[in-house]
């Protein structure tokens, strides 16, 4: 399917109106992948829930319960399989992002989780050698991934991301409200220093109903487990 001859993403977003407009958004996600939107949005522009103008730009709907949620996910070793589910228990949860917190390690990852409705941003585990396939696969697919800690301020909430447990502080849990981490493949649900330290656990594992994915409510930051 090809771009109308003249009409770049950008017009094609300020063109469609506010609300729910899911089902453009996957008509047309193919064509908003392009350097317009992701050099001029603050996001991905196919991957905002809703949009109203906002000084000539596409901006979030405003903050509400609906969508102040996210969702977490660790250590999908290249579990193809997993990663499929996982994208569909996410894209009927209601998140309005998925953060990675590492150990992807391969780019074919990536491109099954493109099937994300929403943004994904995560950090590089100690798996993730792979690093020029992983980077050139998320700058393909409008993800962001760093070197950990991720930084994300959200919804009045400071939001640390980092692999390896050992790499959480006192400082860094003094920082945040939430911090997000893998590696270990075991669920934490505990506070330090009033920040809420999570890790969804497993989800690369082969015995169904035993893998997790979770979803955090920043509302209220409350944290669950979605198990498939």
């Amino acid at each position: 399917m090809a771009m109308p001859g003249g009409i770049g993403a950008i017009d094609l977003m300020l063109a469609i109106g506010g609300g729910d407009q899911r089902g453009w958004y996957e008509k047309y996600r193919p064509l908003l992948r392009d350097r317009e939107s992701l050099d001029q949005f603050e996001m991905p522009a196919q991957y905002l829930p809703a949009r109203r103008r906002s000084g000539g730009r596409i901006a979030p709907a405003p903050a509400t319960g609906e969508f102040m949620r996210i969702g977490v996910v660790s250590d999908t070793h290249n579990n193809l399989r997993n990663v499929a589910r996982i994208v569909e228990i996410f894209n009927q949860s209601d998140v309005e992002r998925v953060v990675h917190t590492g150990d992807i390690t391969r780019a074919s990852t990536l491109e099954a989780l493109s099937g994300l409705h929403m943004p994904l941003m995560g950090v590089f585990g100690n798996n993730d050698v792979e690093r020029d396939s992983l980077l050139g696969a998320a700058k393909r697919f409008g993800m962001k991934l760093v070197d950990p800690p991720l930084r994300i301020e959200l919804h009045g909430h400071s939001i640390s991301v980092v692999h390896d447990p050992l790499d959480i502080s006192e400082a860094l849990t003094r920082e945040s409200s939430l911090l997000l981490h893998g590696h270990n493949h075991r669920h934490i649900h505990e506070h330090r220093n009033g920040c809420l330290v999570f890790n969804p656990g497993e989800c690369a594992g082969i015995m169904a109903g035993l893998n997790a994915v979770g979803v955090v409510d920043l509302a209220s930051l409350r944290a669950d487990l979605l198990k498939f």
